[in-house]
């Protein structure tokens, strides 16, 4: 189910260290910023929380500040409140209210309200000091308030490590936060492109090593295969899937190859994966559509572009999903041309079938300590647009 009544509904993935488990949940992005009265009021009165009331009562829920998909506006929050957006704009909530709402939705995993307004490259010291110590305070009210509330006995909170690029205030935020009786950890501050790349890397490696392993640990805003393999690599368990939500918004299909060990009879993909992609058309674009559309990835193929007006092999060749097994890439690019809403609809089948694809065989590479063959494969193709 792609949507929900609080917004778009995503899949995340669950990596136990020690052990290939994978665990699907369903995240609600931009659930707080578009709560209505109303729809607290009904919750409240239910009783029974937000799961069973959307008809999905075997799911699990995990409730986040934001939707990944888009920036928040900085400068908003304070020593009392926290700005949330969303299609009704904003909203600033308390950690009262925040928990208030937590109660109502009832929900099995959620992420303590926080101050990650460091994520634009403008924050410096002092500003990144101000967000951990406005974090842990939120995050001392909500234990107390959690520890209350029969409600929330069964579930399990997110504490946030902030501290923006400040190494010395993500540390002291790592250690202050495993201090508290949290269920798990969220590694906030990490998304979009403000940050380089490699201060990225030391600091998700520098505050992992300072949590306990025996928690999972949640990152925002990490989606593309070759990030989200370093991130594993640096001792990350969760991952939200935006990314094929992302790669679906701009008529895109994932074609990238993760197939570490094909068998000849069950798949066509082959084992190198450079040869996957000029197979599926994208070395022979990548130039022209990175200009057309500079967020493209080299994991994907642009069905917007008019050279599969007459393409009637399917996205992928090898796919099980129901869009390359009924539709062609010139039915999808057809849809996409004149704007008809099936066009995301099958586009995102196919991708996140692909993308859960690739964390399974993420899964098979941990069990067979394979994990650096794929990590190659994966690269090797990120490698293809430059």
């Amino acid at each position: 189910m792609l949507t929900s009544v609080y917004g778009i509904t995503l899949t995340l993935h669950t990596i136990c260290r020690g052990r290939s488990l994978f665990v699907a949940l369903f995240y609600c992005p931009g659930a707080y910023s578009d709560y209505r009265a109303e729809i607290h009021d009904v919750l409240e009165e239910y009783k029974e929380g937000a799961a069973k009331f959307m008809g999905m009562p075997d799911a699990v829920i995990y409730c986040s500040l934001h939707d990944p998909v888009t920036p928040c506006p900085s400068g908003y929050n304070t020593n009392k409140t926290v700005s949330l957006w969303g299609s009704s704009g904003r909203m600033e909530v308390t950690a009262s209210k925040f928990m208030d709402i937590q109660r109502a939705i009832q929900p099995d995993w959620f992420q303590c309200i926080c101050d990650g307004d460091t994520i634009s490259g403008e924050a410096g010291r002092k500003r990144a000091k101000k967000s951990v110590d406005r974090s842990l305070s939120f995050l001392d009210i909500c234990l107390q308030l959690q520890e209350k509330s029969p409600e929330l006995q069964g579930s399990v909170m997110f504490g946030a490590i902030e501290g923006g690029d400040v190494l010395e205030e993500r540390l002291r935020s790592a250690r202050e936060t495993a201090k508290r009786p949290v269920g798990g950890f969220l590694l906030d501050g990490f998304q979009g492109s403000a940050m380089a790349k490699e201060t990225k890397l030391k600091l998700i490696a520098s505050v992992t090593a300072e949590l306990p392993e025996d928690k999972p640990r949640i990152i925002h805003g990490v989606g593309k295969p070759d990030e989200v393999l370093e991130c594993i690599e640096r001792g990350v368990d969760i991952f939200e899937s935006f990314f094929p939500f992302q790669v679906t918004e701009r008529g895109c299909a994932l074609v990238f190859s993760y197939n570490c060990h094909p068998d000849p009879e069950a798949t066509v993909l082959t084992q190198n994966g450079i040869q996957d992609l000029e197979k599926n058309g994208v070395r022979e674009d990548q130039e022209e559509v990175s200009k057309a559309d500079p967020e493209m990835t080299p994991f994907e193929i642009s069905l917007k572009d008019k050279k599969y007006h007459d393409d009637f092999g399917p996205v992928l060749e090898g796919c099980s999903c129901y869009c390359c097994q009924r539709h062609t890439r010139a039915y999808v690019h057809h849809l996409l041309v004149t704007n008809e809403l099936l066009a995301g609809v099958l586009l995102m089948m196919h991708n996140l079938q692909h993308y859960f694809g690739f964390f399974g065989a993420v899964r098979d590479a941990l069990r067979d300590s394979k994990l650096e063959q794929l990590k190659e494969l994966v690269f090797r193709q990120a490698l293809q647009r430059h």
